[in-house]
């Protein structure tokens, strides 16, 4: 059964959880390779909701004629 997704905020607590788990030193190797694939991949989530996110947003702003024109947000690459 597939899991579910999860939120952004579960996935980059669940990250902030693994990189203590691997500084901690602890883990097998077994175990830290697992927690490593599993960063990654919370990594690869968090990026595309990231992604998906800046999509959406969308710029208002006023022209000298006083109309509002929709822009797309370019994440600050003007």
């Amino acid at each position: 059964m597939a899991k579910a997704a999860k939120s952004f905020e579960e996935s980059v607590a669940r990250l902030e959880e693994i990189v203590r788990m691997l500084e901690n030193g602890t883990a097998t190797l077994d175990e830290s390779l697992k927690l490593y694939e599993e960063g990654i991949a919370l990594v690869r989530a968090c990026n595309k909701q990231l992604d998906n996110a800046e999509n959406k947003i969308r710029i208002l702003t006023q022209t000298p004629s006083g109309d509002i024109e929709e822009k797309d947000f370019d994440g600050g690459n003007e």
